[in-house]
């Protein structure tokens, strides 16, 4: 992978794209000003991940507050006004001698603003009102551009080349973390960040989730149809110490992040040969896949998606193990990704959100049988203006060993 890829910066007129697309939504919804604190939104309206705070006002330019580092910050943003602050106490002064009027009002991202600093907030901007404005930074971010399916192209092709390297080394006799162990290894010297962002403060993103032969078949925590073992108590998702055999199904879900973006993929492998029942689980799941993918078009709703993948795994016969076990099944089957691992929307049940062109999934038909194995398939997908194409370059088939 090409270095200048890994340090792309984001071009200023993605920034300008973003800021004009906010400012919209915060007019249509009478948002005065937006405050934002948490670091993948900061970077995606500044271009910047440093220590700072993006104050977006609606009718004068951004303030980008830079606590630390100023240098990095300033050769990063396609933010014009760029100021350093010592303390975060210092930026309402700072806001009221650059801007003509204090709002009435600022909004913050609820969703992810701890309780504790939306009260300091409080006080700190008093008399300005604290609104939510997590829809209108989610709205602006679930549809990428150009240049961000770009950045999703690479970390489509270092995830086909990761997957490369499992077929190419796995062996049995060795434990499932440990195997994990040596395939982020290869990801991070190939350019994977060796982290994977989340923006819910209760959900775990981590980058090699193995589960081999009865690990898959274990119910969990995780929400997700699958959750493995896990190392321990405390960590119960995952690759756990179980030993890799042959001829029992293996699910690898992999999540690589490369210069912010990220890609969610899952592939079904064997070492040997596929039990005749996880052989027709594994096709099943590539079969509902490629039907959400033809379903998958401008203006469907993401609760149709949804709907057509169930009704498609009762027609194969193997509706009670889709999704999960019967009293843990998953109510999505995709969700948004790019900044962060899971973005919005999500394909769930009864979800009315349209899809539009843009919007990008990781689309995941799974599969649990209890006690047994775990079976499916995982790839991303992008909505264009007509239809829906595969953004994963990691052939959509399971990989015999």
């Amino acid at each position: 992978m090409k270095t200048e890829a890994l340090l792309a910066r984001v071009p200023v007129s993605e920034i300008s794209r973003r800021i004009h697309a906010l400012k919209t939504r915060m007019e249509n919804t009478g948002t005065e000003a937006v405050f934002l604190t948490h670091k993948p939104d900061i970077y995606y309206f500044s271009g910047t991940a440093q220590d700072a705070y993006l104050y977006v006002p609606l009718d004068q330019d951004p303030l980008l507050f830079v606590k630390r580092y100023l240098p990095r910050a300033l050769a990063e943003t396609g933010i014009d006004a760029v100021i350093p602050v010592a303390s975060i106490t210092r930026i309402p002064g700072l806001i009221k001698s650059r801007q003509d009027a204090w709002p009435q009002s600022i909004g913050l991202a609820f969703d992810v603003v701890p309780v504790r600093d939306f009260q300091f907030f409080d006080t700190l901007f008093h008399p300005a009102a604290l609104t939510d404005a997590a829809s209108l930074i989610t709205e602006c971010r679930m549809i990428k551009s150009g240049w961000e399916i770009e950045q999703m192209q690479a970390v489509a092709d270092l995830s086909r080349q990761t997957f490369s390297f499992v077929c190419e080394n796995m062996t049995p006799g060795e434990s499932e973390i440990a195997f994990c162990g040596r395939v982020e290894a290869f990801a991070r010297a190939h350019g994977h960040s060796g982290k994977l962002l989340v923006r819910h403060y209760r959900a775990e993103g981590f980058a090699h989730h193995l589960m081999s032969g009865v690990s898959g078949g274990q119910g969990g925590a995780l929400d997700s149809p699958v959750c493995g073992t896990g190392t321990c108590s405390a960590y119960p998702y995952g690759a756990g110490h179980k030993l890799i055999q042959r001829n029992e199904p293996i699910l690898l879900d992999l999540g690589t992040m490369v210069n912010g973006y990220h890609m969610d993929e899952t592939r079904m492998l064997v070492l040997g040969t596929l039990p005749s029942d996880a052989e027709q689980a594994g096709q099943a799941a590539i079969d509902i896949l490629h039907h959400v993918l033809e379903k998958m078009e401008p203006g469907i709703p993401a609760g149709e998606v949804f709907s057509a993948a169930v009704n498609r795994a009762e027609k194969l016969g193997l509706a009670e193990a889709f999704l999960g076990l019967p009293d843990l099944k998953s109510r999505f089957i995709g969700h948004g990704v790019g900044l962060e691992l899971v973005e919005s929307p999500v394909l769930s049940k009864n979800n009315p959100q349209e899809l539009m062109p843009g919007m990008v999934f990781a689309v995941e038909p799974k599969f649990i049988f209890k006690d047994r194995f775990a079976a499916g398939i995982e790839s991303v997908i992008q909505v264009t203006e007509t239809r829906a194409r595969f953004l994963s370059v990691t052939e959509n088939r399971m990989f015999i060993l």
